[in-house]
C-alpha cells in the first residue's frame, strides 16, 4: 500500500474524519498520524481523554501493520499504557513501527507524543498491538 491509498483508507473513516486526524508520514515500516489538540476532546480535569490516545494507538499500529500485510487489515488487540496527562499542545502524534510482519499476522509498537506549536514533543503514552489480515476489500 502506498501513501496516497493509505490516505484515501483513513479519508473514508467517519470517525477519524471527526478528530481531525491525518497520515503525515507512511512508509519503510513506519506509519505517523496526527489529530489536533481540541478543547472537546478533553475529560472532566481538563486532560485529553484517553479514548483519544486509544483511537491514535489502534489506527497508527493498524497502518504500521499494512506496510507488512497490505490494506486489508483489522486490529486484533493492542495494550496501551498511559504515561503523561496531556493538558497542553498543539498535536498528538502517533508513530508507530512495524515489529514483524508473517502472511496473516504482524506486531507493531507506537509512541504518541503531544508536540507544542513549537515543534517541542512530551511522550504521553506508548503501545503494541497485533493486526490481522483480513479477506475484505479496503
Amino acid at each position: 500500500m502506498d501513501f496516497e491509498t493509505a490516505r484515501q483508507v483513513l479519508a473514508a473513516q467517519p470517525f477519524s474524519e471527526l478528530l481531525g486526524a491525518r497520515l503525515a508520514a507512511f512508509g519503510d515500516g513506519e506509519a505517523v498520524l496526527e489529530v489536533p489538540v481540541d478543547d472537546r476532546f478533553r475529560q472532566q480535569y481538563g486532560l485529553i481523554h484517553g479514548g483519544v490516545l486509544a483511537y491514535l494507538a489502534d489506527n497508527s499500529l493498524t497502518y504500521a501493520a499494512a506496510l507488512g500485510l497490505g490494506p486489508s487489515v483489522l486490529t486484533s488487540g493492542f495494550t496501551i499504557d498511559y504515561v503523561s496527562g496531556v493538558r497542553e499542545g498543539a498535536t498528538l502524534r502517533a508513530t508507530a513501527e512495524l515489529v514483524h510482519s508473517s502472511r496473516r499476522k504482524a506486531t507493531a509498537h507506537c509512541r504518541i507524543e503531544v508536540v507544542d506549536d513549537a515543534g517541542a514533543a512530551k511522550l504521553c503514552a506508548v503501545a503494541q498491538g497485533t493486526v490481522l489480515a483480513t479477506d475484505r476489500a479496503a
